[in-house]
């Protein structure tokens, strides 16, 4: 996080250790607004639909929130109603420690599927992180919903609208089981913007549609998928609506904020040593050029060519064929790096040297022009290694 950028005003946040995990690690995580918040979220669209993600559909329709409550290490998710009753209770712990009602807090967890939540832990938990909030409480937050990741990812922003500094800050947990109709992946996004709610489901939708549903690690997706989005007006500007002069402004710095944390998501996916960019260019649709990304980014066979720095582009080519998009064979052109690879139906690889060593890098781009239109998109994924068999196969033991 970069500390010299503001945190929007009124939020607070913190993480602490309840004893959900093993090993001492953070695993409750309490964000709270000193100003009711305007809200939107975006869930999994998996028929298995966490107890956490109903309660907040429910909570979302009912009124303003003041606060979000998230937990790892369980994601109280096939639990029956049971499952929904402990989201329940969270949301009223919650509620009671902090001074709001129930339904004013939002509820996530993420961790193993089947297990009851420990809510004589959530309680204590929920307590002793109350006490511990503060305006650089942000960190310890990011840490505490971490599951397989082994990085807290955040991204605070600042923005000037009608002389108003407007500030964001966003946190993302997500390495394992990620895919586009989001992951097995949380993510709260706050900022002190005035913003009316139409705006900022607007606006979120867009940013969610350029970011987290553009982010793939291994093809999977969860049942406790979720993102929120809060903005409780502080910063004192004139309320941007969907026809604000200002509206394109807002929905450019809250899509920004968003795909850094998805890249990050990418970058730390299970296992990865390189995080993979795949452009494509020129496409006739937007859901073609969609299609293209994400069979490259999906595909097995790319993604272990990159974990061998292996310059067999004809895996990638290959993919590209098989993508159900509109687009001539002939016109595409294909690079890695800087190097040309494919073009006019054959292929132009002049140094497989010269890729190796771009395979070499942290960072892989990949560009892919259809010439069969305007539209573009960019994905991102990672190589697929040894490790993410090994952390998957002992993820519960």
């Amino acid at each position: 996080m970069n500390t010299n950028l503001k945190i929007p005003e009124g939020f607070k946040a913190g993480g602490i250790c309840c004893g959900i995990k093993r090993n001492n690690k953070k695993d409750l995580m309490l964000i709270c607004s000193e100003f009711p918040c305007v809200a939107s979220g975006f869930f999994t669209k998996n028929a298995f639909a966490a107890a956490p993600v109903l309660l907040c559909k429910n909570h979302l329709k009912k009124t303003l929130p003041h606060a979000i409550v998230a937990n790892s290490g369980c994601a109280n998710a096939c639990t029956g109603k049971e499952g929904l009753q402990d989201a329940r209770e969270m949301a009223g712990i919650a509620a009671k420690n902090i001074g709001c009602k129930p339904a004013e807090v939002l509820v996530a967890s993420t961790g193993v599927i089947g297990p009851r939540l420990p809510l004589h832990k959530i309680e204590k938990g929920i307590k002793k992180a109350s006490k511990s909030l503060s305006e650089t409480g942000w960190l310890s937050a990011a840490e505490a919903i971490m599951t397989t990741d082994t990085i807290p990812k955040l991204c605070s922003m600042d923005m000037e609208i009608q002389g108003h500094t407007i500030s964001f800050m966003g946190l993302a947990k997500g390495s394992g089981m990620i895919h586009p109709d989001l992951a097995t992946m949380l993510s709260f996004i706050v900022t002190d913007a005035s913003v009316s709610q139409s705006a900022l489901v607007k606006a979120g939708k867009k940013a969610v549609q350029k970011s987290f549903n553009c982010v793939s690690v291994d093809g999977d997706t969860s049942t406790n998928d979720t993102v929120l989005f809060l903005a409780n007006s502080a910063s004192g500007n004139r309320k941007i609506t969907t026809r604000s002069r200002d509206y394109k402004i807002f929905e450019t710095a809250l899509t920004q904020v968003c795909q850094v944390l998805a890249r990050k998501i990418a970058q730390d996916g299970e296992g990865a040593t390189r995080l993979v960019e795949v452009n494509v260019s020129g496409a006739r649709t937007e859901n073609d050029a969609h299609k293209v990304a994400n069979a490259v980014a999906t595909s097995n066979l790319v993604k272990t060519a990159i974990f061998g720095r292996d310059a067999n582009w004809g895996r990638i080519v290959c993919a590209i064929g098989y993508s159900g998009a509109s687009f001539d064979p002939d016109k595409i052109t294909v690079h890695i790096g800087t190097e040309l690879i494919f073009s006019k139906g054959a292929p132009q690889l002049k140094s497989e040297k010269k890729v190796n060593r771009i395979l070499s890098q942290k960072e892989i781009p990949i560009h892919i022009e259809l010439n069969a239109g305007t539209k573009s998109i960019t994905m991102w994924t990672c190589d697929l290694s040894y490790d993410y068999v090994k952390i998957n196969a002992d993820y519960r033991t």
